[in-house]
C-alpha cells in the first residue's frame, strides 16, 4: 500500500504532504529528525492519510493536495483535528 499523509508540527500552523510505504516508519522519521525537510519543525502529529494500491495514484493525489486551493480546503475539512 502507498500512504498519502498530513503531518502538522506543534511548533507552527503548517501541514506537511508526503507519502510513503510504510506510515510507521516515515512517521517515525519525522520526528526523529532525519527528514531533512522537516528536521526544524519536530515534533509532529498525524492528522490524516488516504491508503491507495497503486504509486501512482497516491502521488497524484500528493500532488493535487499540495496546491494552494486544495490545501486550503484540506485545513476547512480538518479544522478540528488541526486545533
Amino acid at each position: 500500500m502507498y500512504y498519502v499523509y498530513v503531518l502538522k508540527s506543534k511548533k507552527d500552523t503548517n501541514l506537511y504532504i508526503g507519502y510513503s510505504t510504510n506510515l510507521k516508519v516515515r512517521f517515525s522519521e519525522h520526528n526523529l529528525g532525519k527528514v531533512k525537510s522537516t528536521k526544524s519543525r519536530i515534533p509532529f502529529e498525524l492528522v490524516y492519510y488516504e491508503a491507495y494500491k497503486d504509486k501512482q495514484d497516491a502521488t497524484k493525489r500528493e500532488n493535487f493536495l499540495k496546491t494552494h486551493q486544495q490545501r486550503d480546503l484540506l485545513k476547512e475539512r480538518l479544522k478540528y483535528s488541526l486545533k
